[in-house]
């Protein structure tokens, strides 16, 4: 497939002799243009799975490899011109404006002096306006909302002109109008943009109205895989989380509600 930018394949990882897989036989691809949510329960081996299709972490069996060169191969700088990473929590280690923590993007292609050039400038430009934050250019990252500030999170990933974003939880802490802005942008990027967009979530609801495929984690193992209609089912969600749910449709889109304890049928 000429449009895929990730692709994982059998992956084992364990972090010590003798313990269990935190990733146990996993595999995932990523295309351009697409939009793929990872979901599960704390504990099952989402964090491990980012680290190791980044190459942070090597696994003990299995293959990444990205545009179809092994991740380990690739030098940083040049994996962070294909690849751009939103981490779930990041607090600026000191005072900048948006448009100065914006311009960060480009640092894997800033030349050897590090000096923004024209070119740099422009990314930045068209980062700032297609995360809607131009207007706060000049505002301290301090003073952002929630909301504001992973805009222009995004924006920052966007200068960096990636082929894919990978975003862990980019929605934690925000209040529902942000997360649905959020995601809606997200959407857009892989969908109009062309970028290929992994967004690690725990809003199952979320996921399943945006993204193309679902991937639900359990103990390191890939508990279910695919569009939503396939994955977002009573079976699995109450196998995986634990707790008895309802599954309805909302235009043909699944989405899940958590039962009460006076709810449960006995």
């Amino acid at each position: 497939m000429d449009s895929l930018i990730l692709d994982a394949r059998g992956l084992l990882f364990r972090y010590g002799p003798g313990d269990a897989p935190a990733v146990d036989g996993v595999d995932l691809t990523l295309a351009q243009g697409e939009l793929v949510a990872i979901v599960g329960p704390n504990g099952s081996g989402k964090t491990t799975l980012l680290r190791l299709l980044l190459g942070v972490l090597a696994p003990e069996r299995g293959e990444v490899a990205v545009l179809g060169r092994r991740v380990g191969a690739w030098d940083r700088r040049h994996l962070a011109r294909v690849i751009a990473v939103m981490v779930q929590r990041e607090e600026p280690a000191f005072p900048l404006r948006v448009r100065e923590a914006v311009m960060l993007g480009r640092y894997p292609h800033l030349g050897p002096l590090g000096a923004p050039r024209a070119a740099d400038h422009a990314a930045v430009d068209r980062a700032l306006s297609r995360c809607d934050v131009a207007e706060l250019a000049q505002r301290w990252t301090a003073s952002l909302s929630g909301g504001e500030w992973q805009r222009a999170r995004i924006a920052r990933a966007l200068a960096q002109e990636p082929r894919a974003l990978v975003l862990d939880e980019p929605t934690a802490n925000l209040d529902l109008g942000h997360e649905m802005q959020l995601f809606e942008l997200v959407a857009e990027l892989a969908h109009q943009d062309g970028l290929a967009a992994l967004v690690v979530t725990h809003h199952l609801n979320l996921a399943a109205r945006y993204a193309d495929r679902v991937l639900v984690l359990h103990q390191g193992r890939v508990a279910a895989a695919g569009p939503a209609g396939l994955v977002i089912r009573r079976d699995v969600l109450e196998a995986v989380f634990g707790w008895p749910v309802d599954v309805s449709r909302w235009r043909d889109t699944p989405q899940f509600t958590p039962l009460k304890r006076s709810e449960i049928n006995p």
